[in-house]
């Protein structure tokens, strides 16, 4: 059992009694459903005192004024937050130093020569980036609520963030080795386990259906295979991991398939996949050309967003501190006339529409 434990399978870990022999300190249990149903949610007091002592979210910059001239006005080149006053953007600039460029570069990191100069491939993402932020704090509140997210939610300090993800190429076969469905090659993106291991390009990139139970008996007009049941469960494993919670943290163990016995977080996390999926489609994706060949995945592909990417083991990021209430210059732009076209942010994006300009959809019910 400590080998599970170790894996971090909080999805799995369900039984105190038997975590208790195991684990030092003995996990604590918060009850979310009605006694003896097991709707308990099981964490390590240790593993989270380790999180949270982690965790150090920089001084807000000093408040600017929103009066004055618009960045687009006075800088050059100014094809994302021109909206701002001059004030605000250079307070958003510096902000950004802290929250991803390393120490000894600062604005360096992004800006070569002139500041108006796009030579540097990170100031094209960053533009990218920051189009990606303003979007989810004002659009995509469905999951991301009032917390909102800023630069740091994901990369704390880093230039490349942490739990980022590749689309995986498999093992190397030999001979006439039949790959499986990608299964039966223990992968950490689903705990060691024999589920396919990748199960972030199917649903984080592409659109598969996420759906265990059928609403027809077998065989007729049922598509919800035992093998469609475990690429979802693959899935499940990553977000229990992403967010150090087990299945009853959005399910209700009555029934696992009914929304309306489900917690509230449950709706939150439909809306966060499909956030995903819109960001790595819309954002990421778009931006492969732009990368330099070495920080491209294995097969080619551009680095993408996971639920660990922002949540990175928690089960809200920064344990729900919010960054975005200090910084009003991450939400949804101002009338700014004298703006170039957004979509001239990264040429790689140019001919791309956010899907997320209109309001997501709602959750199913009763499926």
């Amino acid at each position: 059992m400590k080998a599970v434990a170790s894996t971090g399978l909080s999805g799995l870990l369900v039984t105190t009694l038997l975590l208790a022999g195991c684990e030092r300190p003995p996990p604590i249990t918060v009850q979310r459903g009605f006694r003896g149903t097991g709707m308990e949610a099981v964490y390590n007091p240790a593993r989270l005192q380790a999180q949270y002592a982690a965790i150090k979210i920089p001084d807000a910059q000093p408040p600017a004024s929103p009066d004055g001239p618009r960045a687009s006005l006075v800088f050059q080149n100014v094809k994302v937050l021109g909206d701002l006053s001059v004030g605000e953007f250079t307070r958003v600039m510096l902000a950004m130093t802290q929250w991803v460029a390393p120490p000894d570069q600062a604005c360096g990191y992004c800006h070569q020569g002139a500041m108006s100069d796009d030579t540097r491939y990170q100031k094209v993402v960053a533009r990218r980036m920051l189009q990606m932020v303003r979007d989810i704090n004002s659009k995509w509140k469905t999951h991301v609520a009032g917390t909102g997210v800023t630069c740091y939610t994901c990369h704390q300090g880093n230039p490349v963030p942490s739990n980022v993800w590749f689309t995986n190429p498999g093992p190397v076969e030999h001979g006439n080795a039949a790959t499986n469905a990608q299964q039966n090659q223990p992968a950490p993106s689903v705990g060691l386990s024999s589920l396919p291991y990748d199960p972030m390009t199917p649903f984080l990139l592409g659109s598969d259906t996420i759906r265990v139970a059928g609403n027809d008996a077998l065989p007729d007009h049922n598509r919800h295979s035992i093998k469609q049941t475990e690429w979802t469960y693959g899935l499940m494993m990553h977000m229990s991991q992403s967010l150090g919670v087990n299945c009853t943290y959005c399910h209700n163990t009555h029934s696992f398939r009914d929304w309306d016995q489900s917690p509230p977080t449950r709706a939150v996390a439909w809306y966060g996949i499909r956030m995903v999926r819109d960001l790595n489609s819309h954002y990421l994706q778009p931006l492969t050309e732009t990368f330099p060949a070495t920080r491209l995945g294995p097969t080619g592909d551009v680095a993408k967003i996971g639920c660990a990417t922002c949540h990175k083991g928690i089960y809200k990021p920064l344990f729900g501190q919010s960054m975005a209430k200090d910084y009003p210059e991450l939400g949804a732009p101002r009338p700014d006339p004298a703006a170039p076209p957004a979509t001239d942010a990264a040429p790689a994006a140019e001919s791309v529409k956010t899907a997320a300009t209109a309001a997501p959809p709602a959750p199913p019910k009763g499926m």
